[in-house]
């Protein structure tokens, strides 16, 4: 398991470092603040982002937003800030694990785990999301052009339909692209 760390604490860092290491992690780098997390997500492309702060701050939350929409990764955040505020912002921002005072070289394996795990469900969840509003919007087209078609021939929506499809396969082309040409043409 690749790693990137976000830990401006020397001391904390060289207890974290070889607790990963021990733990069958690889530390792909080491950053003291989060101005370049973008970049660094994109070009590393860690399997885990781990924050080590005191308390989640702004800038450390905005950037994290920013490498999240353009290279989602799951986000481990050690904190010893609990509270609820904190905690809603850090997920909001992304922050798949959100662990207070629990920096325990013991527990990083397990914790690293479970925050891929649940990042990999929530991505699959937003897949599945994303796919359905795209279906939907689909099926919108289809029943606009539709109800076009039916306006203008004074066909039944049977016969409408029937013959869009049959556009569609002589053209190759899925129907919600046939029924983007026919709204169109208006």
């Amino acid at each position: 398991m690749r790693v990137l760390i976000i830990e401006n604490q020397p001391e904390r860092l060289a207890m974290l470092v070889p607790a990963l290491q021990a733990a069958g992690c690889v530390v792909a780098a080491t950053l003291n603040s989060a101005r370049s997390l973008d970049a660094q997500v994109r070009a590393l492309r860690p399997d885990v982002v781990i924050i080590a702060q005191d308390s989640p701050d702004r800038d450390t939350l905005a950037h994290l937003c920013v490498a999240n929409q353009n290279c989602p990764r799951p986000v481990v955040m050690f904190t010893g800030d609990g509270s609820t505020q904190s905690i809603r912002a850090a997920t909001q921002a992304g922050v798949t694990s959100y662990v207070v005072d629990g920096l325990d070289p013991a527990r990083l394996r397990p914790i690293l785990d479970v925050a891929v795990s649940r990042f990999e469900a929530f991505q699959t969840l937003h897949g599945q999301l994303e796919q359905a509003r795209l279906e939907l919007a689909e099926r919108r087209l289809i029943d606009q052009a539709k109800a076009l078609l039916i306006k203008q021939t004074g066909a039944s929506e049977p016969e409408v339909y029937r013959e869009m499809r049959r556009t569609a396969m002589d053209r190759g082309m899925k129907l919600a692209e046939i029924a983007r040409q026919i709204l169109q043409k208006i």
